[in-house]
């Protein structure tokens, strides 16, 4: 029996409600502005319109397995209350769901941060966790 490749199970990474702007960089430079709808430390996820998905998944197809659509995010995190930090991260567009007519949810997950950008996703994500046990 051939053994079998352990698959990193992201779907048990916890995930954050965020709503805020994020810019996706196509590799032609080409740039997008979106809106995250969930953040986690391996990646986060998108609402867009259909206009946008054209432009980033050209058929319009969910991305295969090995067949992803490699980007460039950009978006701000409030690591301290008053001075938010850009993360950069270079990610593939790994999924994609239609939500409505006109609104659809993409996937990007997460393969290397600039600087320290996976710090302060973690924090990030961390602190908003913590926060809402507390309010539970």
């Amino acid at each position: 029996m051939k053994p079998v490749a352990a698959k990193l199970n992201l779907r048990n990474q916890q995930r954050v409600d965020v709503a805020t702007d994020i810019t996706i960089e196509k590799p032609d430079g080409c740039c997008l502005t979106c809106s995250v709808s969930n953040l986690s430390r391996t990646g986060v996820m998108i609402s867009c319109n259909r206009e946008t998905v054209k432009q980033l998944i050209p058929e319009q197809k969910a991305p295969a397995p090995g067949n992803w659509i490699a980007v460039k995010t950009r978006f701000a995190v409030p690591v301290v209350a008053t001075q938010p930090v850009s993360i950069i991260a270079d990610g593939n567009i790994v999924h994609m769901r239609r939500i409505a007519r006109d609104e659809f949810q993409l996937g990007i997950q997460f393969a290397e941060f600039e600087g320290n950008g996976f710090d302060y996703v973690d924090r990030y994500v961390a602190k908003l966790l913590a926060d809402s046990r507390n309010t539970a």
